[in-house]
């Protein structure tokens, strides 16, 4: 009785003990109006509304580390508590009606047995971090369908509800309303009379919204609630055409000059011819002499690459040159602030990975009410679509039939996906990713603390089955050098930045700006980033990994990097159209840099020849070759043979150090043989420049077994 009495002398309007002022989140707080504060006999009294939920007493004790008492007060009570620990924000704060809404949903669906308590309690804490609606984050873990949702809304708002699924629009009527802000809003028209528009739309509209959707309409209108999936697919339907059409020739179309659709222009085909006439000539009337310039030219060229690389490796080793996001900083971060993000997944005969897929996205550390996934299947893959309609995914999966047409490549299904896309920010991920749990976090505190010029922010990427075979290794070793070492000394020296093919975040305004992707360019991250930095802005590098599946056999492999490389070769045939342009924009040191990297590609077609050179003479003593190296050639042949496979095999050695694979550096040992692989790819990517320059091959995925 002594101890019930003393707790009770502690009341809530002597106010809140300091030191439990912030024991509990403010949106925990708000949501399931509760308070601590006083502590009496090592027992925290929390203030409560409904002080015999078992759910809100779960909460709490879950949070409190010492014996929790609920203790009954009134509503207004708490709420000035509150309000004085955690003086409000008009925006932040829910409204009367909004709450009632919420508790009339939760009651719904708990009394009709629709959800369970421990569904409702994940629900309400996330909506205590967010404020995202209560019912969009049921349907987003998959413990309701959308319809059920659907039909909850329709009752508390008094709304018709329209099922989609078979409807087949008036062009007409459903582009009445702009695309963008159908886009944007989600809606679309379905009827219409004289006097009225039917508009389908995936929840309520406020005021404002209303207001610009009757402005834009010209005309009064009523809302008939929709399953946000099939509103979705309805809405690709209308506008595919659209799409399509800017997918493909957006950037043909207004900046000619940056596009790959023409593979060699005009003025360097000028330039070629009269180089091999020049070199024809001189072949003719001094033959060895023509032969010892070449050599010595292709060697020159050997050296100032090599040390070009090897300048760019000490520059990195040992530092940290990314921008850095600690664990405090996340933790830190108001989930109501976060910004809607989208992410593109091109796919192409992936039906086998998907399960994977969804899992690993589905562990991002990011609300998935603020998530809006592009899954880019191609028309004609049937497999892969047919997979993802059986998956009955929840509407922050978004499933992008792309119309079959040329180029079929994944800068253009990129782009399709770009057109559909309602994130601030917008980032790619592959089939086979898994990106760090907390990298899109990262990448918005990043965005936030870079200079105002940087609209790109890469991600590292790395292997998972790197210890699968020797190939693996390779890849892995290459990889972690290009990412751990290259890339960020480029950034760190206001180089141009090639981009990686996947985790690469933008500003998804800006991305638009840019003309997006090349379609007719087969690397298109590199030459994307090359013209950003041209443009004016700028790639910074974070300290986030996703780990892809390398490419354990060599016929898979070699596809993968002749393309690679053509698309290198494509990169630098684009940009040095107008050389004294690209020296303007990027300056004298970033025009050698993207010479030295997008460049350095033909070199890969030259070491053949040479291996082949020394070959013969080993086994035939030929004279002739022994007079392509006087003097001072022999000297710097014989020093870059040492040199350039010593910088080669540093290099692999000092990025898998510097991310600390220690057990993958024996294999860096041998890394000549795959730059003999290189070679290979380089020249069937050569060959594919003329004969197909726009095909994409298909990398198969799925090979590596690894859950």
């Amino acid at each position: 009785m002594t101890t019930v009495a003393h707790r009770l002398k502690a009341r809530l309007t002597d106010g809140v003990d300091p030191a439990l002022q912030r024991l509990i989140p403010e949106g925990i707080c708000r949501t399931f109006r509760v308070v601590p504060y006083a502590e009496v006999d090592g027992t925290v009294l929390v203030a409560a509304a409904d002080a015999d939920d078992t759910i809100t007493e779960h909460v709490v004790a879950e949070r409190i580390d010492r014996p929790v008492l609920l203790v009954r007060h009134t509503v207004n009570e708490i709420t000035a508590a509150i309000d004085d620990v955690y003086p409000p924000q008009e925006t932040e704060v829910e409204t009367p009606e909004a709450r009632r809404a919420r508790m009339q949903m939760a009651q719904m669906l708990t009394r009709s047995g629709l959800v369970t308590d421990e569904q409702l309690q994940r629900a309400m804490l996330e909506y205590a971090r967010t404020g995202d609606p209560l019912g969009d984050i049921l349907v987003a873990h998959e413990a309701i369908p959308e319809d059920v949702l659907v039909a909850a809304l329709s009752e508390i708002h008094q709304l018709q509800r329209v099922g989609l699924a078979e409807f087949e629009p008036d062009l007409e009527v459903a582009r009445r309303l702009p695309e963008q802000l159908a886009r944007t809003l989600q809606v679309c028209p379905v009827a219409a009379t004289e006097d009225l528009v039917l508009l389908a739309v995936p929840r309520p509209l406020d005021a404002e919204a209303s207001q610009a959707v009757e402005e834009a309409l010209g005309s009064p209108f009523r809302q008939l609630l929709a399953n946000r999936t099939e509103l979705d697919q309805l809405l690709q339907r209308v506008h595919s055409a659209q799409y399509a059409e800017i997918s493909t020739h957006a950037l043909m179309e207004l900046r000619p000059d940056e596009s790959a659709h023409v593979v060699i222009s005009g003025g360097q085909k000028a330039t070629l011819v009269c180089a091999l006439l020049v070199t024809a000539l001189c072949g003719v009337l001094w033959p060895m002499t023509t032969l010892i310039v070449l050599v010595g030219i292709c060697s020159l060229l050997y050296l100032v690459v090599s040390v070009y690389k090897f300048r760019l490796t000490l520059r990195a080793l040992g530092t940290h040159l990314e921008t850095d996001v600690t664990d405090d900083e996340i933790a830190a971060l108001d989930e109501r602030h976060l910004p809607i993000y989208t992410i593109l997944v091109p796919l192409y005969k992936e039906a086998g990975i998907l399960p994977r897929l969804v899992r690993d996205l589905n562990a991002l550390d990011y609300p998935r009410t603020r998530l809006d996934v592009k899954l880019l299947c191609e028309e004609d893959d049937d497999e892969t679509i047919d997979m993802i309609r059986a998956m009955q995914l929840p509407p922050h999966f978004h499933l992008v039939v792309v119309p079959d047409s040329q180029p079929k490549t994944k800068p253009k299904a990129c782009n399709y996906g770009l057109q559909l896309s309602v994130g601030h920010y917008s980032v790619i991920f592959d089939a086979e990713d898994r990106p760090d749990p907390d990298q899109l976090k990262k990448a918005v505190i990043a965005f936030d603390r870079v200079a105002p010029n940087v609209v790109c922010v890469q991600a590292k990427l790395n292997h998972f089955n790197q210890e699968q075979n020797m190939l693996t290794a390779w890849f892995a070793n290459e990889y972690s050098m290009h990412f751990e070492l290259v890339l960020p000394a480029m950034g760190a020296s206001g180089s141009p930045i090639p981009l990686g093919g996947t985790s690469n975040h933008f500003i998804t305004s800006k991305l638009r700006e840019l003309g997006a992707w090349d379609p007719f360019n087969v690397t298109e991250d590199a030459d994307l980033g090359i013209r950003l930095h041209r443009e004016g802005y700028r790639t910074a590098m974070i300290d986030s990994t996703t780990l892809e599946e390398a490419n354990s056999n060599v016929p898979n492999w070699i596809r993968q990097r002749s393309r690679w490389i053509k698309g290198y070769l494509q990169t630098w045939l684009v940009h040095m159209r107008n050389p004294i342009g690209l020296l303007s924009q990027t300056g004298v040191r970033g025009f050698v840099s993207f010479n030295l990297t997008m460049g350095s590609a033909f070199l890969l077609l030259i070491n053949p020849i040479f291996w082949a050179l020394t070959t013969l003479y080993i086994f035939t003593r030929a004279g002739f070759i022994e007079q392509l190296f006087p003097g001072i050639i022999f000297y710097a042949a014989s020093a870059m043979l040492f040199v350039g496979n010593f910088v080669f095999v540093y290099l692999n050695v000092a990025g898998s150090l510097q991310r600390g694979e220690f057990g993958l550096t024996r294999t860096a040992l041998l890394s000549p043989l795959y730059w003999g692989l290189m070679s290979w790819a380089a020249w069937k990517g050569f060959i594919q420049l003329f004969t197909n320059p726009f095909y994409w091959e298909k990398t198969t995925h799925g090979l590596d077994e690894s859950p």
